[in-house]
């Protein structure tokens, strides 16, 4: 008789485990779509349109050619003829780091791409500045090279 009641029992207990189940399977937690308040959907909306919107890239590459460009100058030591320029690049690649930081992805590309070209103007003007001097140098040399030629041929007269 004992075995009988709890058999009837633990299928009983089964039984209600499986309505609890069915029905906590069959109720959903969320409120059905049409109930919800056309302000939630429209925040959830811009929530999710916010969380897709992706930060602007750094402009990496401008920032590593004018880096580079800059290295090169310096190296090439065009800061002993061309300061100023060389100058402005280191500056103006500092205000594109300064413009990424504050996520202004645009004007740093430009300070970047300026920096760049800055360096670049940099090592044309040195490059200019040392051929006019070798240039110069060539100058005299031809000119005591004639004062030489005429001294010898005015000295066999």
């Amino acid at each position: 008789m004992n075995v009988v009641f709890r058999r009837h029992r633990a299928s009983e207990l089964l039984t209600r485990d499986i309505t609890m189940t069915n029905r906590l399977e069959s109720t959903s937690f969320t409120p059905p779509r049409s109930r919800l308040p056309h302000r939630v959907i429209a925040l959830v909306g811009v929530l999710a349109l916010g969380a897709c919107a992706s930060k602007p890239l750094a402009p990496t590459e401008s920032l590593q050619m004018a880096e580079q460009a800059i290295t090169m100058a310096e190296q090439a030591r065009v800061a002993d003829h061309a300061s100023l320029e060389l100058s402005q690049a280191r500056d103006k690649l500092a205000a594109a780091r300064v413009a990424v930081q504050d996520e202004k992805m645009v004007l740093a590309k430009r300070l970047a791409d300026q920096a760049f070209v800055d360096a670049e103007l940099a090592t044309a003007r040195a490059a200019e500045v040392k051929a006019k001097a070798v240039n110069d140098e060539m100058k005299q040399s031809t000119a005591t090279l004639k004062q030489e030629m005429n001294r010898n041929t005015g000295a066999q007269k």
